[in-house]
Parts: C-alpha cells; sequence; structure tokens
C-alpha cells in the first residue's frame, strides 16, 4: 500500500477551449493560458501531483480524456469545442 501523506490541499486552474492550439490529438492549452486561485496568471502547473481532476464545462471527465505535463494539458479533439468552453484543472498535492 501505498503511503500517503496527511497533508494534502489542491491547485486549481481556469481557462477556456478558445486558449489552446492545435487540432485533433495534438489540442493542447498552455499552463500559461491559465489562472490560477488568486486570479493572477499561471506560469507552470505543479511539476509533483497525486493527482489532477479536468473539468469541461463543469463535467468531471475520465482520466483518458487529457494528458498534463508542467507546460500544458493535452486535450485530445477539444478543438471541436466551443472556444467559450470553460476548463477547470484541479491538481491534488501533497
Amino acid at each position: 500500500m501505498p503511503i500517503v501523506t496527511p497533508y494534502q490541499n489542491s491547485r486549481r486552474f481556469v481557462s477556456t477551449i478558445g486558449a489552446g492550439t492545435g487540432t485533433g490529438a495534438t489540442f493542447a492549452i498552455a499552463a500559461t493560458a491559465f489562472t490560477n486561485d488568486a486570479g493572477a496568471a499561471a506560469t507552470a502547473f505543479p511539476g509533483a501531483f497525486n493527482y489532477y481532476d479536468l473539468y469541461v464545462n463543469g463535467v468531471m471527465q475520465t482520466s483518458d480524456t487529457s494528458t498534463v505535463t508542467t507546460t500544458a494539458i493535452t486535450i485530445p479533439g477539444g478543438d471541436v469545442l466551443d472556444p467559450g468552453t470553460p476548463i477547470i484543472v484541479q491538481f491534488v498535492v501533497s
């Protein structure tokens, strides 16, 4: 069984689909296109986290709909969504 630290917190980032670039499998939104909980422009996503949740238009997505790095989140096929669709990424960190 993995060791889970007793302290957990989250970091949330908000943007819209319109901030993304690419098409199909390469559609991605840069971390710098997001704002954080304080309303400030994000510089990067957390490098270490327990897991993350992706919400598209307020609906949590399954884990197979995205991949994330410190610089971007890739959402294959996201380019077909309306540009105003809100995106929230929540990282749970220890």
